[in-house]
């Protein structure tokens, strides 16, 4: 028969006790999605843009992020930690989950992906930030369409001028 550890919760055997599975096994995804992202990093071969950062140096650093946050949640979790309950005085814990707000996200980056390549980054692009933004509970629609259009101008223009990264132009190829 084991005997729980005061210390840590870890039986004597050195079974890891059952709440901390799920703790785990996210540690070991970030880890190896790190992993992941970093392997993937080496097949992109693009030249430095004129700011000395080519299109790997983001991904990169994304997954090395990754990979320190991974280890570090490893070892803690290992070691006994554990995320607390939320105790915020307005998120109630046994309130159902917004299954109706996860769908609407899913559905608008499906369609923001069915779109991308016909209406291109910039059109696409505001068109996924302006659904997200009523998806998650914008009021005004034409602010929200505004920052929508500017954020993908600004992030198209980024990655291209700046990154050197090829997004498609689709309908306005040629025009930005």
């Amino acid at each position: 028969m084991s005997v729980p550890d005061e210390r840590n919760d870890v039986t004597s055997r050195g079974v890891v006790p059952s709440w901390r599975r799920p703790e785990l096994a996210l540690a070991l995804i970030v880890l190896g999605l790190g992993v992941f992202v970093i392997a993937g990093t080496a097949n992109v071969a693009a030249a430095a843009s004129t700011l000395g950062l080519g299109p790997r140096f983001f991904p990169l650093l994304v997954g090395a992020a990754m990979i320190v946050i991974g280890i570090c949640y490893v070892v803690d979790v290992v070691r006994g930690g554990h995320g607390d309950p939320e105790e915020s005085e307005d998120v109630d814990a046994r309130a159902p989950a917004d299954w109706r707000g996860v769908g609407l996200v899913s559905v608008i980056f499906l369609i923001f992906a069915a779109l991308l390549d016909l209406l291109g980054w910039v059109i696409a692009g505001a068109l996924l930030f302006f659904g997200l933004a009523l998806a998650l509970g914008a009021r005004d629609r034409l602010r929200a369409a505004v920052v929508a259009i500017i954020l993908a101008v600004a992030t198209y223009l980024a990655f291209v001028k700046g990154l050197g990264v090829t997004l498609p132009g689709g309908l306005l190829s040629g025009v930005i």
